[in-house]
C-alpha cells in the first residue's frame, strides 16, 4: 500500500477531530437530556443588528470602514455630501442678518412714532390753551358787547377765533390718535421682525442638524456586517449604508414544548454549546419565554395537541462574557442550549461552565 501524502494526511486529521468534536458533542446532547429538570433546544446565535442609513437624500462621498471591522460608540463610519446643505445654510444665515436689520428698523419707527405722537400731545395742550384764551376773550367781548362798549364786528371776531381754536384743539387731538395707531403698527412691525428671526434661526438649526446627520456615526460598539452601499451611490432617505451588529447583545433563539416551556422562568440559568465549539459550554439566561405558542394545531386541540405546541425562548449571554471574548463572537453559528428546570439541583457536570466571565 503506498504511503499517504502529505495533503491526504491532513485532510484525514480534520475529519477525525471533526469526528471526534460531533462525537462529544452528541455525548454531552444525550446525557445532558438524559437528566428530567434539564430541557434542551437547537438554536442559532444571533445579535441585535443596526443599520446605518441616511436621513435625508444625497451621494455618498466616502466610507471609512470595511466588513468585519470592529468600531466604538461615536466613531465617524460613513460621509454624506453636503454642498447643497452648505449653500442653503450660508443662504439662511444671510437671511438671518436681513431679518435682524428688519427687527432694528422696526424699532427704529416705533421710536419716531412716539416722538410724533409726543410732538402732538404737545400741540393739544397748545391748542387747548388757545382755545381758553379765546373762550375768555369772547366772553369778555360779550359783556362789553351788551353795554355798547365794543362793536358787533369784534364780537364776530372774537366768537370766530373761539370756534377756530375749538377746531384746532379737534385736530391736535386726531394727530395724538393717528399717531398712538402708527405706534401700534410700528410694534407689531417689530413683533413680525422678531418672528422672522425665529424663523430663519430655526432654519438654520435644522440645517446645522442636516448636516450634522450627514456625518453617519456609530450608536454603540459594534461590528460592521455588511457594506450595502459604495462611495458615490445616490441614496434616498433612510437608505442604508452598513449594516452593524452590536455584539454586547448576543442571545440564542430556540424552542421548547409546552411542558418544559411553562417552567422555564424569566432569569432562568441556561448553558450554551455551538457546534463548532462542542468542549466548550458558555453561561446564560433566559430574557424571554413567549406566551403564545409558535405551532397551533389548526384543529381543536386535544391534551395530545397540546404537547406538540412550542415556545420561543430567548437566552442572552453575560455581557462580561461577551466583552472578554468580543473578537471570538460569530453571529448565525448553531448549536444547543440547556435550561435547567428546576433551580435547586445542580448541573450536571458535563455541562459545568468552561468559559468564565
Amino acid at each position: 500500500m503506498p504511503p499517504l501524502s502529505r495533503s491526504r494526511l491532513f485532510a484525514l486529521a480534520l475529519a477525525l477531530a471533526l469526528a471526534g468534536g460531533l462525537i462529544w458533542g452528541w455525548h454531552l446532547y444525550t446525557s445532558a437530556a438524559a437528566e428530567p429538570w434539564i430541557a434542551s433546544g437547537n438554536g442559532r446565535i444571533e445579535a441585535t443588528e443596526i443599520d446605518i442609513a441616511t436621513k435625508t437624500p444625497g451621494r455618498v462621498i466616502s466610507i471609512r470602514v470595511d466588513e468585519g471591522d470592529f468600531v466604538s460608540a461615536g466613531q465617524i463610519l460613513a460621509e454624506m455630501d453636503t454642498a447643497v446643505l452648505a449653500a442653503q445654510l450660508r443662504e439662511a444665515e444671510a437671511g438671518l442678518q436681513r431679518a435682524r436689520i428688519g427687527v432694528e428698523t422696526a424699532r427704529s419707527l416705533v421710536t419716531q412714532r412716539e416722538a410724533e405722537k409726543t410732538a402732538a400731545q404737545a400741540l393739544v395742550a397748545q391748542r387747548e390753551a388757545e382755545r381758553r384764551a379765546a373762550q375768555l376773550r369772547f366772553g369778555r367781548s360779550e359783556n362789553l358787547a351788551r353795554r355798547d362798549a365794543v362793536s358787533e364786528q369784534t364780537l364776530d371776531d372774537d366768537r370766530a377765533r373761539t370756534e377756530g381754536a375749538r377746531a384746532a384743539v379737534a385736530a391736535a387731538q386726531a394727530q395724538v390718535a393717528a399717531a398712538s395707531a402708527a405706534i401700534g403698527n410700528a410694534s407689531a412691525q417689530v413683533v413680525a421682525a422678531q418672528a422672522q428671526v425665529t424663523a430663519v434661526a430655526a432654519t438654520i438649526e435644522r440645517i446645522q442638524a442636516d448636516l450634522a446627520d450627514s456625518v453617519l456615526k456609530a450608536p454603540r460598539d459594534a461590528r460592521v456586517q455588511y457594506r450595502v452601499a459604495q462611495p458615490g451611490e445616490v441614496l434616498p432617505a433612510g437608505g442604508r449604508v452598513l449594516s452593524l451588529v452590536d455584539l454586547s447583545d448576543v442571545y440564542m433563539t430556540f424552542f421548547l414544548p409546552t411542558a418544559a416551556a411553562g417552567k422555564v422562568a424569566l432569569g432562568a440559568e441556561v448553558r450554551l454549546v455551538l457546534d463548532a465549539l462542542p468542549q466548550h459550554v458558555m453561561p446564560a439566561r433566559a430574557t424571554f419565554v413567549a406566551d403564545v405558542a409558535q405551532f397551533t394545531p389548526k384543529t381543536v386541540e386535544t391534551a395530545e395537541e397540546r404537547l406538540k405546541l412550542m415556545f420561543r425562548i430567548k437566552a442572552h449571554i453575560e455581557p462580561e462574557l461577551l466583552k472578554k471574548h468580543i473578537r471570538q463572537v460569530k453571529t448565525g453559528l448553531p448549536g444547543v442550549a440547556y435550561v435547567r428546570l428546576d433551580p435547586t439541583r445542580e448541573w450536571p457536570q458535563q455541562l459545568a461552565v468552561t468559559l468564565q466571565p
